[in-house]
């Protein structure tokens, strides 16, 4: 993880996650949502953050399910 995060964002902590009580999980950054995890694909993003090893490894696992979000391609209206 010594390359991963070169410009040291993920130490502010921009994500966020909650679980709701049907186990689908919301992430947000910046507290906004991006992201809605259901079904398998959430219990498996819950089981990793739980085996994290520390905060920086959550922010690593979130940024990573996100995607590029931030990079333009997300739908836009027309």
């Amino acid at each position: 993880m010594d390359n991963t995060d070169k410009r040291n964002r993920l130490d502010e902590a921009p994500f966020q996650y909650r679980v709701n009580k049907d186990q689908s999980v919301f992430i947000e950054y910046e507290g906004r949502r991006v992201k809605i995890l259901k079904g398998k694909e959430a219990e498996k993003f819950i089981k990793n953050v739980n085996a994290a090893e520390n905060e920086k490894a959550v922010q690593l696992i979130m940024a990573k399910i996100t995607g590029n979000f931030k990079r333009g391609n997300e739908l836009k209206k027309r």
